[in-house]
């Protein structure tokens, strides 16, 4: 397969698109020169990522032509907030804004919901584009991990909404979790297993 280009510049995301597409020569858009910033205007998860993939597709340099690139676009939904933030995960409370003032306010949000009404889920859609002698194919899968809005921030792993992310079947937070588990039952680690396996079959 040749080099994967990953639409990202996160570089925990990054960190975990590498090990479970080990194997593979990926690389983030920073690594290919690409500098843009993709306005992301979809109404759903796989928009975006379609939007963002050929969006880089098409702002490869010559030496890359002919490269994967792959674009994801992730989010929480909290059921307590009829979904919400969803697709505007990134985005809530404003693109500045840190995580620990996104999730500290989540907390405050739910401070008063019941157990059985803080479920929530990440969502992860993944967008392929693939050249081809047309020009280009494209391919998306989607996947998702159940679990409950904790009480409380736990954990130094992950990044984003992780430490209040609490999945029940491990008794811990996301960000609780060490990167091999994590990988094992993240809505990326499972998009990112659907993509590589729909790429080895062409």
């Amino acid at each position: 397969m040749n080099t994967i280009v990953f639409a990202t510049k996160n570089k925990g995301k990054l960190r975990e698109i590498k090990e479970i597409m080990k194997g593979c020569s990926v690389i983030s858009i920073d690594e290919a020169g690409i500098e843009e910033e993709i306005e992301e205007n979809g109404t759903t998860f796989e928009e975006n990522a379609i939007i963002k993939a050929k969006a880089i597709f098409e702002l490869l340099g010559d030496d890359l032509k002919g490269s994967v690139v792959l674009a994801d676009d992730s989010g929480l939904e909290i059921d307590w907030l009829n979904g919400a933030p969803g697709v505007y995960s990134a985005r809530f409370l404003g693109e500045n804004t840190g995580y620990k003032e996104k999730n500290d306010h989540i907390l405050e949000l739910l401070k008063d919901a019941p157990e059985e009404k803080r479920g929530a889920r990440f969502v992860c859609t993944i967008a392929a584009v693939v050249p081809n002698e047309k020009n280009y194919a494209i391919l998306t899968v989607s996947d998702k991990v159940e679990g409950v809005i904790h009480n409380c921030a736990q954990g130094e792993n992950g990044f984003g909404y992780d430490p209040i992310f609490f999945v029940t079947e491990c008794g811990k937070t996301m960000a609780e979790l060490p990167a091999e588990t994590k990988n094992l039952i993240s809505h990326r680690g499972g998009a990112l297993k659907k993509i590589r396996e729909k790429l080895e079959q062409l």
